[in-house]
């Protein structure tokens, strides 16, 4: 599967927070539209790199728990600078 868009948390459209990503836009699972961030993060715990960022190099996405215990989800690095989620595509 792949994340192709995300939607930010009200207020935070231009945020580069990945605690502020809302939902995400995930294809190839035969039911395409967004899921919630904490929903990708438990299907990634259970089914780890079964999604990847549709940016190049396509890096897998990987749950993350944030210091206040909230669920998220971050890509793995690359030799760029930033998160590849927030390069896509925001609604």
């Amino acid at each position: 599967m792949y994340a192709t868009k995300i939607k930010m948390k009200p207020s935070c459209s231009s945020s580069n927070n990945l605690l502020e990503i809302d939902s995400i836009y995930l294809t190839g699972s035969g039911n395409e539209r967004f899921y919630k961030k904490e929903d990708v993060h438990d299907h990634l715990i259970k089914q780890p790199g079964t999604i990847q960022v549709f940016i190049y190099p396509y890096p897998n996405v990987i749950p993350m728990i944030s210091a206040k215990f909230e669920k998220y989800v971050k890509s793995t690095s690359d030799s760029i600078t930033g998160d590849n989620l927030l390069r896509l595509p925001r609604e």
